[in-house]
């Protein structure tokens, strides 16, 4: 007896070393504010072929939303593996660590079972959060402005910079070019060790900062000006006042933007998207010549996504399809026989699902999530998954709207956040657009829809919940 149970303890210790053996390293690319507007998924206009060669090497997930679209929050959720309306944070000014000291993180996770963590470029919103769970944490460069006039602008005590700047310089000479080089550097230091690295890279988000080399790829004059038309009986608080771009100089208050100004940060937002495509090849080219692509799994994902000039609105803040849908790919390491590559997947997917399922593919024991790991639809892109994705917005400490959608139908209700009581509803149609320009909630012929929205909706979000979490609410 006691030879047997000796016998079965040398297996089972065999198999954790082959599985510890086996563990990939992982590699995931944090981008912010893009919104699906690259190649891979149908733009006419944006021009990034290395994201593009990564979608053909992996899954490309078609319906994948955020959990909120605004920075702190997203980012906090992908982190942990829990939705913002559990940890109660919604606003960008707190901190994770500052309320939830006892949550582990993914990056904790990871470094308890001997990966080395690496966080360069823009990971959680603060740069110091967390801070204790990376073996390296990267400093991140600030915004750069280069020409005359932007600094002009800037030697004015408490002035904000330009919205764009189109400097003739290297790459490097701009932020995501450094937080390249950071990352290049990082995967030669720990190419021998096993690593979960995030690089998190800063465009396109404000300004819109990148070499000319990138404005110049793009014809400014095939930028179509979107419709500035809000839709019909729309909730009057489901847009923000996208504050965040008129703190800019150089912005006007007027609402919507000139055709002129329009087109031009439209040209912006594109430049930065293929500046920051570029910085993702140098990465990839590097794990090729490193010889660690066939152990490293990448993820390619958005904290939300944002409105450039859609609705006659900008930037991100609010429950509307094109702010909580985001682009994610994930591409397995090159050398597990389950690998799938090339695929679509319309399955409804989230970013809180990043937690669990890195923790399946890498075996290790995960706390609870808010979450459901992806391993089986990138085994099988096309198998049934979840019949919802959710996400939130607060509108200052009294609203919260909660919203889903099914794929084709959004379903928004704007709630009392102590009562649950509902202050008004959204239901927009998606089937061929992301874009929606009438609230079809309550109109005739649409009865039947939104009342299997809402029943999927209240699924989620209870009626008779406790008041949501207030850890740390928007201050307006």
């Amino acid at each position: 007896m006691r030879s047997i149970t000796i016998l079965l303890l040398l297996v089972l210790t065999f198999l954790s070393s082959q599985a510890q053996t086996n563990q990939p390293n992982i590699l995931v690319f944090y981008i912010d504010d893009l919104r699906a507007e690259l190649g891979c998924y149908g733009s006419e206009t944006a021009i990034t072929p290395n994201i593009d060669k990564l979608a053909s090497e992996g899954v490309m997930f078609n319906k994948a939303y955020t959990q909120q679209a605004i920075c702190a929050p997203s980012r906090m959720s992908t982190l942990t593996g829990l939705r913002p309306e559990t940890l109660g944070i919604y606003s960008i000014f707190t901190p994770l660590r500052k309320i939830h000291k006892e949550v582990v993180t993914l990056p904790q996770l990871f470094k308890q079972n001997g990966y080395k963590t690496i966080s360069t470029g823009k990971v959680y919103h603060h740069f110091v959060d967390d801070k204790d769970s990376w073996t390296e944490l990267v400093k991140r460069p600030s915004n750069i402005y280069l020409k005359p006039e932007s600094l002009a602008v800037l030697s004015n005590k408490g002035a904000k910079g330009p919205a764009y700047e189109d400097a003739d310089v290297a790459d490097d000479g701009y932020k995501d070019g450094i937080v390249a080089n950071d990352a290049i550097r990082m995967l030669h230091q720990y190419k021998d060790d096993k690593f979960l690295m995030f690089v998190g890279f800063m465009k396109p988000h404000l300004p819109f900062n990148a070499p000319k080399t990138y404005w110049d790829m793009h014809d400014k004059s095939k930028f179509e000006i979107p419709s500035k038309k809000k839709p019909k009986d729309m909730y009057n608080l489901a847009l923000s006042k996208w504050g965040e771009l008129k703190g800019y100089h150089g912005i006007p208050d007027e609402d919507p933007l000139n055709n002129e100004l329009t087109r031009t940060l439209i040209h912006g937002y594109h430049a930065c998207v293929s500046y920051m495509d570029a910085q993702v090849g140098k990465v990839m080219q590097t794990l090729e010549e490193l010889d660690l692509r066939k152990n490293t799994m990448i993820v390619f994902m958005s904290d939300h996504g944002y409105k450039i000039g859609e609705y006659g609105a900008w930037c991100k803040h609010s429950n509307v399809e094109i702010d909580v849908r985001v682009p994610l790919i994930i591409s397995r390491e090159t050398n597990d026989k389950n690998r799938v590559s090339g695929e679509v997947s319309n399955a409804l997917v989230e970013n809180v699902d990043i937690f669990s399922t890195l923790t399946e593919i890498c075996g290790l024991e995960s706390p609870k999530s808010d979450g459901k790991s992806l391993v089986p639809v990138l085994h099988n892109p096309d198998i049934k998954w979840d019949e919802v994705a959710t996400s939130v917005y607060a509108r200052g400490k009294n609203i919260m709207g909660c919203t889903a959608t099914d794929g084709n139908w959004r379903y928004t209700e704007w709630r009392d956040s102590n009562t649950h009581e509902i202050l008004g509803t959204e239901l927009y149609e998606h089937k061929n657009s992301l874009l929606s320009f009438e609230n079809l909630s309550g109109k005739e012929g649409y009865k039947d829809v939104e009342e299997r929205m809402k029943t999927v909706l209240e699924s989620q979000f209870p009626r008779d919940a406790k008041p949501f979490p207030q850890n740390d609410m928007p201050r307006n």
